[in-house]
């Protein structure tokens, strides 16, 4: 007689440890190791169609408005970003709802017993990340769906994303220095890894930028027997805008005739990853898809996207935003000045180191009437006390470290109604001071937050 074994199933907070275990394997860049574990899992990414977004700047807020767009359009839409701000759920979802705490972790512990085959065959225990896209991928497939906008997660060409081989239609958004120990020093290298996402016989949208950039991607593209479609700044032109967001007006009209249209986001780039996005759902269309304007109009006015300059409130004003490189600072920077009146801001800033703080200082600076630093949740982060020191070899302003994340709550308090203020510089820093500011009930703290 066989006795009755008992497998014990993994929870969540396990799955979430080994996820998180994973990281000593580091960022290899290269796709044998997540084609072999999604060969395992029996390649889930084939089951549905996929738009696949690389860039620098703005792959997130282009992959919201397309998956906002194709929801309301009737199809299952899932949406595949990283990094997270509060909740590691947020990274894999379907319908706007973030991926069950169980389907987490049972399908973690699925991957994880394809990964002791993997090894036992002779390959490399996968990447972090390689592990994350792997149980998208996986989830994606159960849940049945038409389409998954894909984020790339650093670079395209190596990056496990990559591994699919087919889609509607590729985007590459805005490109700057980034990642540079991986993807090259020059933008025309950069470029070069971004479109690598380019498949055979495909399509590609590139937003709109400088001209050496798109021409890297047009080389790639011809080797590839691939059609690149390009945007321009004139298609797009601003209505008005205040702190809620902006209206504008889409004037390519050969494939959509978009009235006046409003998106939540602020600053000129978003209008040109709106831009971006616009073109690829023409793509979508024309591949016979059925995109109204109606479901256009809907899909970017539900359309929101926590830490992309985020109006948390009101009297005083706040603001959340990811800028976390040159060109993402660059960004908030010339969205403060358009939208703040010539306010000087109270600055709550932490940085990684390998992002460059000091290049960004510039930009930063002549915004502020005070700094607080603070440590990014990151072991990548600069100390506040070091970034603090940084800043005060470069300004006179008024410049305190912050050790705690707690002390935010007291010093907003005191905050006159007419202030303004900001949290930027980290993805790492600005998810912790979201999920700070939510468990607090301050009179400052805005119900739209959850």
């Amino acid at each position: 007689m066989f006795k009755h074994i008992k497998v014990d199933k993994m929870t969540y907070e396990e799955a979430i440890k080994f996820i998180h275990s994973t990281y000593k394997f580091g960022s290899k860049l290269g796709l044998q190791n997540i084609t072999k574990l999604t060969e395992l899992l029996g390649n889930p990414q084939d089951s549905y169609k996929i738009i696949h977004v690389a860039g620098t700047n703005g792959k997130g807020s282009t992959c919201s408005m397309i998956h906002d767009v194709l929801m309301a359009s009737g199809y299952k839409t899932g949406l595949f970003t990283s990094p997270f701000l509060e909740e590691f759920t947020e990274r894999i979802q379907v319908n706007k709802k973030h991926i069950d705490r169980d389907s987490l972790a049972r399908i973690t512990d699925l991957v994880k017993s394809k990964i002791k085959i993997m090894i036992n065959e002779g390959y490399n225990h996968p990447t972090e990340f390689e592990v994350v896209t792997a149980i998208g991928f996986k989830y994606f497939q159960e849940q049945k769906i038409d389409f998954l906008i894909l984020e790339v997660g650093l670079g395209g060409r190596f990056d496990a994303t990559n591994v699919v081989k087919n889609t509607v239609v590729s985007v590459i958004s805005s490109i700057s220095y980034d990642h540079m120990e991986y993807l090259g020093d020059t933008l025309e290298k950069i470029a070069f890894e971004k479109a690598g996402i380019i498949k055979e016989n495909s399509k590609v949208v590139v937003y709109p930028q400088d001209e050496n950039i798109i021409n890297t991607i047009k080389n790639v593209a011809i080797k590839r027997n691939a059609k690149v479609y390009e945007t321009y700044k004139e298609n797009i032109i601003k209505i008005k805008s205040d702190l809620t967001g902006q209206w504008f007006k889409y004037l390519k009209t050969d494939v959509l005739n978009l009235p006046e249209a409003k998106i939540n986001f602020l600053g000129d780039h978003q209008l040109y990853n709106t831009l971006t996005a616009l073109r690829a759902l023409e793509i979508v269309k024309e591949s016979g898809y059925n995109i109204t304007e109606e479901s256009i109009l809907n899909g970017l006015k539900n359309c929101k996207f926590a830490g992309r300059f985020e109006i948390i409130h009101q009297d005083p004003v706040i603001v959340l935003d990811g800028g976390h490189n040159i060109d993402g600072i660059k960004y908030f920077s010339r969205t403060v000045k358009e939208n703040f009146k010539g306010n000087k801001i109270i600055l709550f800033f932490g940085m990684l180191t390998d992002k460059n703080p000091e290049d960004v200082l510039p930009y930063i600076l002549p915004l502020c009437k005070k700094i607080y630093t603070l440590t990014p949740d990151s072991p990548r982060a600069m100390d506040a006390g070091d970034l603090a020191c940084l800043i005060k070899k470069h300004s006179d302003l008024d410049v305190t470290a912050l050790n705690d994340y707690s002390k935010i709550i007291p010093i907003l308090k005191g905050i006159n109604k007419n202030e303004y203020v900001a949290f930027s510089g980290s993805f790492y820093m600005i998810g912790k001071v979201r999920t700070l500011l939510k468990k607090n009930s301050l009179r400052l703290l805005s119900k739209e937050m959850n």
